[in-house]
């Protein structure tokens, strides 16, 4: 494996006090900035709750340089980045990603903003109401409640036992003492002492640092904050307990005076308790009958406390009480191992991630200051972790180290390679195709070698969709999910994500991430997929329960083909099935080593393409029940026709519209805490997509709102003078340029372009025509997309209205 630069850059403070930590990686397309301020919600006088998380949201609302139209969040969203902002108990972050190339005027503007706090009555009363509103989904959401839960063992007076979200009560924004208290707390902690900024990018370390010193010259200089230490977790001796209902446990652990690495330690543990291998904790609660599934992680971390919470999940009611005794005792074995291997693997797969990870990511993760695996002082805090959590002295067994993950060890792809020299003249030919440069031959075949994207790089992307006779059940769908997820597990920890996902009558598998490794992980999931007894699963799946709006999200793809499932066995689906595929960024080694895995894929070849689905001129609803009482909405506008010069349009529209569509329905309207507006791609069908979930507000109602900004648009593309329709249209097009997508981002426009018949040079032609997209073009866009010339397709959790409005079928 390729060593990586500074795995943990060091962090250094700036003469005026502020703390950086700076990550020259030359491989990322893009640049990231995360600012952790060293204060959050239990840092807020008792007296007014939810003032951190309220003083967040206030530093969004625009500044006298920059207003909210020209703010951070406009800003990033105007060059296609993303940008988002967190309040947790002892710390609040910031953090946004960009292109290079407006890098500098994010961090001008997260300055700007952070330095010159908005007080204006108006704005506070407004966003006190976002506030209120998300109170209400939270007070309302049975998952949110049994987290909050899963505190009330703790010590009464312990700030975890508290409400710090904020809401009208806690926030009375006329009271001077409260006016007082916001002030106090913004000048205590948001200056220079209380701040650390980490920068990853392409750029030199030293233009990261000199963005840095920018940065730092516009907040005010302080000194560090001694933030006081809470009272101990638990009252007496008491250092655990436990939360039971018919399907899960909770165990909660408490833990005090622990020394330094101490983090690092807990996310080692959590990692092998997590692990489902055979011979670890998890295999042997499925194998008694105990547990089906089991999640170890800190839910705090704070001055030498910690709670430690291990959930797990239940095959029936009267299997709790055997759990806790097998856990110490897998506890009391893995405390007298030598962990030499584990620890060179956990940070053999640490540094793995790393080199698939975003910008972002790797800001975030430096702005936690974590070692990159376990260290020597790591060791000696997992030993006092686990004698205070009880691990058993005389361990009964029978328990053994888990197998080392095949897909971390370059050895798996010399396997590979050996199985293929000794592959069948059929196995031959696929091989022989695999190498083949020429481009007419690959796009002749089912998987097409895709000659768009360089393969030089280290990461890659393989695409595999399967068109079925008929729809496959949901749960069969679920079932094979749940069977593929230890080998998701391994496989992500070696550097490649990969999902298997169902719409209509498709599957689709889809892998991104490091090329060495990918060869030898698909041919292992197309070996899980098709044994006889795949869609047998140990157990049921446990997905969390989704908020309404992404409930419609992840139902909108099956409603755009229009298809319900009818099938739940896998083996007649797969008999009959029809593949292609598509692969982006492979080297001709990796292509070369996939030939197994290509003669292992069921079904007939088929390149032939199915027309995207059309919905022309049409008005469809589809009610969803999402089992909430909060109302959601998405309204899906598809293109009036597949011309590159549409899709073009369309990708303007969605550009101009974001930001006054959230500053019209979310800030100025009040309608619900999630709305947004986007681009989206869906089985080859290029659409516009609006979404709101609100606490309050019907979705007919919603629909009227969007209908009424939707009617607006003209006089939103009227008002852009010369200059700045120029600017974001050249702004959108640079986001498609080469030097700024990442192989994944090409992988599915690439994806989506070969489903709606796309040339290969799709990723040439589609910025050209996003700049030759002029204002009468767009307006003409504009004027379609309300007469919903390629029809609108409407999901929500509420019956349709009359016409023109037809109910889905």
């Amino acid at each position: 494996m390729p060593a990586l630069n500074h795995p943990r850059p060091p962090t250094e403070t700036l003469a005026n006090g502020l703390r950086v930590t700076l990550r020259h990686a030359p491989n990322l397309k893009r640049c990231a900035a995360a600012l952790r301020v060293a204060a959050g919600s239990h840092d807020v006088p008792l007296a007014w709750p939810g003032l951190a998380h309220f003083l967040e949201h206030l530093l969004f609302l625009g500044t006298e340089r920059f207003p909210a139209g020209q703010g951070l969040m406009a800003y990033v969203q105007s060059h296609g980045g993303q940008v988002n902002a967190r309040t947790g108990e002892r710390t609040t972050d910031y953090f946004f990603e960009l292109p290079p190339q407006a890098f500098a005027g994010g961090l001008e503007r997260l300055s700007d903003m952070l330095a010159h706090l908005r007080m204006n009555p108006d704005d506070q009363q407004r966003e006190r109401e976002v506030l209120q509103a998300e109170f209400v989904a939270w007070s309302q959401d049975a998952e949110a409640q049994q987290q909050f839960a899963l505190f009330s063992g703790l010590a009464e007076a312990h700030p975890l036992r508290g409400f710090h979200a904020g809401n009208r009560d806690s926030l009375p924004l006329q009271q001077p003492e409260f006016q007082q208290a916001l002030q106090d707390f913004y000048q205590r902690f948001y200056q220079t002492g209380q701040m650390t900024l980490s920068l990853a990018g392409p750029q030199s370390l030293d233009e990261l640092k000199a963005m840095a010193e920018a940065f730092g010259s516009v907040m005010t200089k302080g000194e560090t904050v001694t933030q006081q230490a809470p009272i101990p977790l638990m009252d007496a001796s008491a250092k655990s307990y436990q939360q039971a209902d018919e399907r899960r446990l909770d165990l909660l652990l408490a833990l005090e005076a622990l020394p330094d690495f101490s983090a690092d330690a807990l996310a080692f543990l959590c990692h092998w308790l997590n692990l489902a291998k055979p011979g670890g904790l998890l295999a042997d609660l499925r194998e008694h009958g105990l547990a089906d599934h089991l999640k170890a992680q800190p839910l705090y971390l704070f001055a030498g406390q910690a709670l430690l919470h291990i959930e797990f999940t239940l095959p029936a009611a009267d299997s709790a009480p055997g759990i806790r005794e097998r856990l110490m005792d897998w506890l009391g074995f893995f405390a007298e191992q030598d962990w030499d291997r584990l620890r060179e693997e956990y940070a053999t797969l640490l540094l793995r991630q790393q080199q698939v990870s975003s910008a972002l990511q790797l800001a975030r993760l430096d702005s936690e200051q974590r070692e990159v695996g376990l260290s020597g002082p790591g060791v000696t805090a997992l030993k006092l972790i686990l004698q205070q959590v009880g691990a058993v002295d005389n361990f009964s067994g029978p328990w053994q180290l888990p197998a080392p993950n095949p897909f971390l060890h370059s050895e798996a792809a010399a396997a590979n390679a050996g199985l293929i020299r000794g592959q069948t003249s059929a196995h031959r030919g696929l091989r022989t195709f695999a190498q083949d440069r020429s481009r007419s031959r690959r796009e002749r075949s089912p998987m097409q070698f895709s000659q768009a994207w360089p393969d030089n790089g280290a990461e890659g992307a393989i695409y595999l969709r399967w068109r079925l006779d008929s729809a496959p059940d949901s749960h069969l769908q679920s079932r094979l999910e749940n069977h593929l997820q230890p080998l998701r597990e391994d496989a992500r920890q070696a550097g490649v994500d990969f999902s298997f996902s169902a719409s209509g009558n498709e599957w689709l598998l889809k892998l991104n991430g490091l090329q060495e490794p990918m060869p030898s992980v698909l041919e292992h999931v197309l070996k899980e997929l098709t044994k006889p007894d795949a869609a047998v699963s140990q157990a049921e799946s446990t997905s969390v329960a989704l908020i309404p709006i992404r409930q419609l999200l992840k139902a909108l793809p099956d409603h755009c083909l229009g298809l319900t499932a009818n099938s739940d066995d896998a083996q007649p689906l797969w008999s009959s099935a029809r593949w292609d595929g598509l692969a982006i960024g492979l080297s001709a080694q990796t292509q070369a080593a996939m030939g197994l895995a290509l003669s292992r894929i069921p079904g007939t070849p088929d390149n032939q393409l199915t027309p995207p689905s059309s919905i022309l001129a049409q008005h469809l609803w589809s009610t969803v029940d999402t089992a909430s009482s909060e109302h959601a909405l998405l309204l899906f506008c598809p293109t009036a026709t597949q011309e590159m010069a549409d899709e073009a349009a369309w990708r303007l529209l969605a550009h101009v519209c974001q930001t006054p569509f959230y500053q019209r329905l979310r800030v100025e309207l009040q309608l619900g805490y999630a709305v947004f507006s986007a681009l989206r791609q869906i089985h080859g069908q290029t659409g516009l997509l609006f979404g709101v979930q609100s606490p309050s507000v019907a979705p007919v109602e919603l629909l009227q709102h969007i209908e009424q900004f939707l009617s607006r648009l003209p006089e939103l593309i009227h008002a852009l003078d010369d200059t700045s329709f120029k600017a974001q249209r050249q702004a959108l097009a640079d986001q498609f340029c080469s030097a700024a997508l990442t192989t994944g981002q090409a992988a599915e426009l690439l994806w989506q372009g070969k489903l709606a018949g796309r040339s290969s040079d799709y990723l040439t032609q589609l910025p050209e025509a996003i700049v030759r997209t002029d204002r009468t073009t767009l307006l003409a866009a504009a004027r379609r997309l309300n007469q919903a010339e390629g029809g609108w397709l409407c999901l929500a959790n509420g019956a349709a209205p009359g016409a023109p409005w037809q109910v889905a079928k």
